[in-house]
């Protein structure tokens, strides 16, 4: 596995509408310096080069704290980084031609919605799944939501580390004790918080109860 499940145990996903005076780079410091576990950057908008750019400024401060850098759907960004990794859903590119692209020492992290989805990811090569929505998000309205019995046949399904993304806070994430999954990745409960270090600092341990048995 190139991945330890322990990594993925507070999983910040950026988003830079919530930017405000600081730059991104300055918010992912100080969400990893209070407990973030990995780092996902999410770009829909950019260019490659304003991607690759803005990527290498992020990457910079995950190598210094020692936090996989994993970046969203753009393989070819991904590639030109030399991130630990890339995430992609099930609308973007195979999970099995992801791997053969970016090869076998880098992390693959698949969208999952159903057991179906789950093992078809997990033969293709992923080494973790982001399972959602677990609640409504503003990130992603379109998307349905699932319930906690599916995220626990998921977690049951499979042998590589689930985690749950959507509309996750600091209010629901003691709900997902027992489901199973080995951690939570969330946004807005990061980067639309007016104080990130005191938003991970409640965070991070109640994912830590959270995945306790």
């Amino acid at each position: 596995m190139r991945v330890d499940k322990n990594d993925l145990l507070l999983y910040a996903v950026t988003d830079r509408q919530w930017l405000g005076n600081a730059s991104l780079a300055e918010q992912l410091e100080e969400a990893i310096q209070a407990g973030v576990t990995v780092v996902q950057l999410r770009e829909k908008e950019l260019d490659f080069d304003a991607f690759v750019s803005l990527g290498k400024e992020l990457q910079a401060v995950a190598k210094r704290h020692r936090v996989p850098f994993i970046i969203n759907d753009a393989v070819d960004v991904a590639l030109a980084l030399d991130a630990d990794g890339v995430h992609v859903g099930q609308s973007d590119m195979q999970a099995g031609d992801v791997r053969s692209r970016i090869g076998e020492g880098k992390i693959l992290g698949v969208s999952a919605h159903s057991v179906k989805e789950a093992l078809a990811a997990e033969r293709n090569g992923a080494d973790y799944l982001g399972v959602g929505a677990i609640y409504g998000t503003a990130t992603k309205p379109d998307v349905n939501t699932l319930s906690i019995e599916t995220l626990q046949q998921i977690c049951q399904a499979v042998s590589i580390p689930v985690v749950g993304i959507g509309g996750i806070s600091e209010g629901n994430i003691p709900n997902l004790k027992g489901s199973g999954i080995d951690g939570v990745a969330v946004v807005s409960a990061i980067f639309a918080q007016p104080d990130i270090t005191a938003a991970v600092k409640k965070l991070r341990p109640l994912a830590e109860a959270m995945v306790q048995p």
